[in-house]
């Protein structure tokens, strides 16, 4: 449960060392900007942005369809047995930004695999995805890295067994 410190209650101090260390994970990729998923995903890519002094753009979520002026994609979730879209003003991303996508977590990457598919509509280079944390053992990074994209993520759980976290290791 990460609910006391990175979703629903954000504590600085952790985000600020989240912030630092994603941020150094996507320095080499040489990025014009972050995309992320709002609302969970805001606090640890503006903490990485922050850092590299980037800009962040966020896609909205939204349940049912849309007639607004965006990119948007249909989200299937299993974990929460609801469908959602995600979009993304088309004024806000430029053709030609080299973008990287970081989120809080990833699991079976379809929100991640749709904010990739709409920095391409818009004409972007998705250059990778950073995650906070990662569940290993669910098939997120084999959906991106099927893609061709790159994966990183800071903590890697390979399972959770009687409540005990099973770590792997990280991309760090």
């Amino acid at each position: 449960m990460v609910d006391e410190f990175l979703n629903h209650k954000v504590d600085p101090g952790v985000m600020r060392g989240v912030g630092t260390a994603l941020a150094d994970l996507i320095k080499p990729w040489e990025v014009d900007l972050i995309l992320t998923a709002e609302a969970s995903g805001i606090p640890p890519a503006l903490a990485c942005a922050l850092h590299l002094d980037l800009p962040v753009v966020y896609a909205k979520k939204y349940v049912g369809p849309g007639t607004r002026y965006t990119f948007a994609r249909e989200v299937a979730s299993p974990t929460k047995g609801t469908e959602y879209r995600v979009e993304v003003s088309r004024r806000v991303l430029e053709p030609g930004a080299r973008l990287a996508i970081v989120d809080d977590f990833l699991s079976g990457g379809r929100t991640a695999e749709a904010l990739g598919e709409i920095a391409l509509e818009a004409g972007c280079q998705p250059l990778g995805f950073a995650f906070a944390i990662e569940k290993s053992f669910a098939p997120g990074r084999d959906r991106l890295e099927d893609r061709g994209w790159t994966v990183k993520s800071l903590v890697k759980v390979a399972s959770i067994e009687d409540g005990v976290v099973i770590f792997d290791t990280p991309d760090v």
